[in-house]
């Protein structure tokens, strides 16, 4: 019982794909919070019982990190919109 609980937290079946596990993808490239979030959601959502709630999450943190993204390029806009040649 030991070696399952174990499994479960360092390699569970549904992070896993038949090369690689969903952390070593993220990591590889170098994910923010919200991208490595909607990666891992989409790459498990098979696995798992409910896939549309998974796929749902995913496209919370894509919205997440397109507003960041727009917040940001807006902020930018704005700054260099205040700066005098």
């Amino acid at each position: 019982m030991l070696d399952k609980n174990k499994e479960m937290i360092n390699h569970p079946s549904h992070y896993k794909g038949s090369k690689f596990e969903v952390i070593d993808i993220i990591e590889d490239f170098q994910l923010d919070f919200c991208m490595g979030n909607a990666i891992k959601y989409i790459l498990r959502c098979e696995k798992k019982e409910n896939q549309a709630q998974d796929l749902k999450k995913a496209i919370w943190y894509l919205n997440r990190k397109i507003n960041q993204i727009e917040e940001n390029t807006d902020e930018k806009q704005r700054l260099l919109g205040n700066q005098s040649i």
